[in-house]
């Protein structure tokens, strides 16, 4: 006998009633109703405002205090030392000196800088000697010929020397130098300033490592002039030097020296990590950067222009 489809689909199918379960909503409902009326409340809500801007403005007051700590990557926080390189060759600016920590230890003492790699005492020392080597001669016979002869000669032979002072100081002379001339000078000042060969004898030396060195160092000869500290000085003042410069005739339009800024940010940026992680928080490294008024934002961070 045949059976239809509808019927084999109804016996296929299973025979449960589906459960329907309830529960008591009271309490939830109730939950919600509170939450809502908190919310309406004004003078919860004036309570709730009042407290994100508290914290809103402590925020913004934390930011800027964490801002002004790390500083300017370039121009840092400014020290003396910067300010005096910087004024080299402006009118009315003292002259730059070097030696003088190397005078606590029995150096050859304070010598005043001029251009062209010339000391004062040197220029006062080969202006006496050429005054003596050209004073003039005068004859015995031409003396008693003439016996006002000498006394012309020398009064000349003065003139003339005094023409040849001004002359020299002149051309030796910060004011009327060259930027490449002043570089010079802020070069060996921060070599007598930063350089090993002066502050070991000053400063502290760093902590002592895990495991040491057993073997000797070499003696230094003469200056320190290639350690991290001098170097980064020496970068310092090219870094400002260059930023100073685009800053003034339309240097914001010189995509080459602004691609030479950031180059040079990044190689002091990573002297500065190495130098960190050597001296382990030594006197060197802070001296170093209370002399040229660095900033963590120098090497902690993320260098943009």
């Amino acid at each position: 006998m045949p059976v239809s489809r509808a019927s084999t689909a109804k016996s296929a199918a299973p025979g449960f009633i589906p459960i329907i379960q309830s529960a008591n909503l009271s309490h939830t409902s109730t939950h919600l109703a509170k939450e809502r009326r908190v919310h309406r409340d004004p003078y919860k809500i004036a309570q709730a405002e009042q407290r994100k801007n508290a914290n809103l403005k402590r925020r913004e007051e934390l930011e800027s205090e964490r801002e002004a700590e790390m500083g300017d990557p370039i121009w840092g926080k400014g020290s003396a030392f910067m300010d005096s390189l910087r004024a080299v060759g402006q009118p009315g600016a003292p002259a730059p000196q070097v030696g003088a920590k190397a005078a606590h230890k029995g150096g050859s003492g304070v010598q005043t800088l001029r251009n062209h790699f010339v000391t004062d005492a040197e220029l006062n020392e080969a202006v006496e000697h050429a005054f003596t080597l050209t004073k003039p001669m005068v004859s015995m016979v031409e003396s008693q010929i003439d016996s006002s002869a000498e006394a012309e000669k020398a009064e000349q032979h003065k003139q003339n020397h005094l023409k040849a002072v001004e002359a020299l100081r002149r051309i030796t002379a910060l004011e009327n130098s060259s930027a490449r001339d002043r570089y010079h000078v802020s070069v060996r000042r921060i070599i007598d300033e930063l350089g090993r060969h002066n502050t070991d004898n000053l400063l502290k030396p760093r902590p002592e490592s895990i495991s040491p060195n057993k073997e000797p160092k070499a003696p230094r000869a003469g200056p320190d002039t290639g350690s991290s500290e001098v170097q980064i000085g020496i970068l310092t003042t090219k870094i400002q030097t260059l930023a100073h410069a685009l800053t003034m005739n339309r240097g914001y339009k010189d995509k080459h020296n602004k691609r030479n800024l950031r180059l040079l940010l990044h190689r002091r940026q990573r002297l500065l990590k190495y130098m960190e992680r050597k001296e382990r928080g030594s006197e060197r490294w802070t001296n170093m950067l209370e002399t040229l008024g660095l900033t963590p934002a120098t090497w902690k961070r993320q260098i943009d222009l």
